[in-house]
């Protein structure tokens, strides 16, 4: 049971921790209105008292001064050409916003004007009921996001498949017997595209029951030191491997679908375009022994469940799509989609009722293209690897206008250095934003929202991925000290269509709900079908917008009330009346009813799939680089604003370039000296850190670092800056279908650094 409070003036509240995507539960002492301690909540339903480090720094990042708390506008330079911002109160803000957004669109069109979407917004509630909003006001087909940076490979490869870009089957971790973890770090990240908190004691728990995991990965990461068996292939070639391990699945004949059989009549045809990918020719490309290729394949037939996860670091490679779709190929051949103990498909409390049959209209991409490079739509999106050309590449259509919405791309996106080039030229921008950072800097206005402290929080888009079916909405712990963030981008979806900075955004709250309503209505399958709008308009509760939107999408969801036809249903009142969350049970068959593909099926043997197996099977020749480079996560570190937390950086410098004995032997490196690591677009200087955790021919940078750049509010960043990886990443190379940037596997030349002369940030290779 949970502590009750020590006196009058101390409260305890309890919220889903919004910073990454394991959602555990927060237990949140208040004493004298500010909080006092922070720690995981032993009742929650799922976590279980589990919390991380970033957890309990939620009262940090609440009380950070240089979070901003009124909105800045951008008043010129000052003589060394920094930016110079002002405070200015919200109706000033508005007004500007709504000065640039006219000039803009009048002088050139709404296809000037380009939306990007930072990481955070897949864990705020009011971006999950309002953003779609603004993106249809603004009217242009110009949208950006991180997804492009991080997971989109994974939603195209199940759009493909099932129809649905969100049809992730996630691992039964609870169930299985067999997990085996491929290009992902749960014990620093908690899992991505599978939320599960405790990721680590739920590994721990299925070894104790005689399970095996096995890890695929480079490096020896944290995972890897835990795991029963630790495959190390070079970077970029995960596809190769699992190709390998399905052609020895279907050439022994030990492939089984089971239950599959009908749900994927194609499966078996997937067995002559795998077969160039033979174990032997497999393990030239992947430095894998054939033998141990053929071991991991035979020990999933084996296992009595297993399950294959696969997250960022297969998905930011060149055949990243490739990867995610052999991913599930491997996991259907060895019997283990959609049954207990293998990879299933989460039902989520807000999930839209569409009738457990298949079908649907399928899944299309490349609608409209970009305009310098011609690369397709995916999800609505062009890929982030584009932004800075069609901001610099004069042309109709050019974006004049950006605005972010909790995002810092110069940091995140690939070739950080030209994308800070292309916003610095920009004829306005707009951004919504808790920090002056190296991105926002480049701002005319910033319009920050509330902490996370400061609003209510529900999971609409985790939810989809959990590895158990649960319900979580959490208050505020304090009240909002300006504009609820659904205002803020209702005021902007007001302002974009054209309505002037004194448009009311209750009329986009009001048109949000009625729409929402009106579909539920006309929906068959939805428990409101056929009823009147009004009556149902009428009875929805909740304080805020958001929380409004939340109460109809879980009231006529698969577990809701249904406004009165499922009495013992879930609703918005439910949820806050059980503070640790509501239990909707494990995860269950859901094929074929899940699928939205056309033809009812699970399209094995898509198009893109047998194109990209052909381009990879003329890889299989191909000699690799001598040095390339990766990523890596850390525990302290999901986005670059956690950087400006005292609590999370301190301690010694984690932004180091790790590289192997070998090759610092090689390349005449020393253990704590500088080198300088160049790729095709760039080059950043950084101390080495020489560990066998990478093998010979890898290096590694972290993410998300490089907070040097001048005009910034970032105290605690600045004094430890570290180097942009991103300087490194080339936008000429990304993943054909998905578009999604290479963050892995860049070919890189690493020299010792000369003493005195440091390398400048936009340096580049001879």
């Amino acid at each position: 049971m949970t502590d009750a409070p020590a006196s009058p003036d101390e409260r305890i509240a309890y919220r889903t921790c919004p910073l990454c995507e394991a959602t555990c539960g927060l237990e949140i002492t208040v004493r004298d209105g500010r909080v006092h301690r922070i720690r995981g909540d032993r009742d929650d339903v799922f976590s279980h008292g589990f919390i991380c480090p970033k957890g309990s720094t939620l009262q940090h990042l609440h009380e950070d001064p240089d979070r901003l708390r009124r909105p800045l506008v951008r008043r010129g330079v000052d003589a060394d050409g920094a930016p110079v911002f002002e405070e200015v109160d919200w109706d000033e803000a508005w007004r500007i916003v709504a000065e640039r957004f006219a000039a803009v669109r009048d002088a050139h069109g709404a296809d000037a004007v380009a939306l990007y979407l930072g990481n955070p917004n897949a864990h705020l509630l009011a971006s999950g009921t309002h953003m779609r909003a603004l993106i249809r006001s603004m009217g242009s087909r110009k949208l950006f996001s991180a997804s492009t940076v991080d997971q989109m490979p994974r939603h195209v490869a199940s759009g493909h498949l099932y129809g649905d870009p969100v049809a992730i089957p996630v691992p039964d971790l609870d169930r299985t017997d067999m997990l085996v973890v491929i290009g992902a770090d749960p014990y620093t990240s908690n899992g991505s595209v599978c939320t599960a908190p405790g990721f680590p004691d739920r590994i721990e728990a299925m070894q104790a029951r005689g399970g095996t995991l096995w890890v695929i990965d480079p490096r020896r990461s944290r995972t890897a030191q835990q795991a029963d068996v630790h495959l190390r292939p070079r970077p970029g070639t995960d596809a190769v491997l699992l190709a390998a391990v399905v052609r020895h699945l279907f050439a022994t004949g030990t492939a089984r679908t089971g239950r599959l059989a009908a749900a994927a009549p194609d499966l078996d045809r997937v067995a002559a375009f795998v077969e160039p990918f033979t174990p032997e020719a497999a393990a030239r490309v992947t430095g894998v022994a054939a033998a141990d290729i053929t071991a991991l394949a035979d020990a999933l037939v084996a296992a009595p469940t297993a399950a294959v996860y696969g997250r960022i670091g297969t998905n930011t490679v060149e055949f990243g799509t490739l990867t995610a779709w052999l991913i599930d190929v491997v996991n259907m051949c060895t019997g283990n989609v959609d049954r207990p103990g293998g990879v299933m498909f989460a039902r989520p409390a807000a999930e839209r009722c569409r009738g457990d049959r298949p079908g649907g209209r399928g899944y299309r991409v490349g609608r409209w293209t970009s305009r310098v490079n011609g690369r397709p739509e995916v999800q609505g999106e062009l890929p982030v690897a584009d932004l800075a050309d069609e901001i610099l590449v004069p042309g109709e259509g050019r974006i004049r206008l950006l605005v972010t919405v909790a995002g810092n791309p110069v940091l995140s996106c690939p070739d950080g250095e030209r994308l800070d080039e292309a916003l610095a030229s920009l004829d306005a921008m707009i951004a919504v934003d808790i920090y002056l950072n190296e991105t926002t800097r480049h701002a005319d206005v910033i319009l920050p929202p509330p902490s996370s402290l400061e609003k209510s929080h529900y999971d609409l888009a985790l939810y989809q991925f959990h590895v158990r079916n649960v319900a979580h909405w959490s208050p505020p712990v304090f009240p909002p000290s300006g504009p609820l963030e659904e205002d803020i981008l209702a005021k902007l979806a007001a302002i974009a269509a054209g309505l002037g900075p004194d448009a009311d955004p209750a009329l986009v709250h009001d048109q949000i709900l009625r729409s929402l309503v009106e579909a539920e209505v006309a929906n068959e399958h939805s428990p409101i079908a056929g009823r009147d709008p009004d009556e149902i308009l009428a009875a929805v509760d909740g304080d805020t917008p958001a929380d409004r939107v939340l109460d109809v999408l879980v009231r006529t969801g698969p577990y809701g009330d249904g406004f009165g036809a499922r009495p013992d249903g879930l609703s918005l009142a439910v949820l806050a009346a059980h503070p640790h969350g509501v239990d909707l049970g494990p995860l269950e068959p859901r094929l074929p009813g899940r699928l939205r593909t056309p033809s009812g099926v699970i399209e094995v043997l898509a198009d893109p799939f047998v194109t990209e197996l052909a381009r990879l099977a003329q890889r299989l020749d191909h000699e690799p680089p001598p040095l390339v480079l990766i990523g890596r996560r850390q525990l302290r570190s999901n986005n670059s604003w956690m950087h400006n937390l005292e609590v999370l950086v301190r301690g010694s410098n984690r932004c180091t370039l790790q590289v192997n004995p070998a090759d610092a032997e090689r390349l005449g490196l020393v253990d704590g000296g500088d080198a300088e690591v160049r790729s095709r677009v760039g080059a950043v200087r950084a101390p080495v850190e020489i560990t066998d955790d990478v093998p010979p021919g890898v290096v590694s940078l972290p993410h998300g670092w490089g907070h040097d750049r001048p005009g910034t509010r970032l105290g605690v960043a600045r004094a430890h800056a570290g180097v942009n990886s991103n300087r490194l990443t080339d936008p000429a190379i990304v993943d054909p279908l998905s578009g999604n940037a290479v963050l892995n596997g860049i070919p890189v030349e690493v020299v010792p650094a000369p003493a005195d002369t440091p390398v400048s940030a936009a340096s580049a290779p001879a």
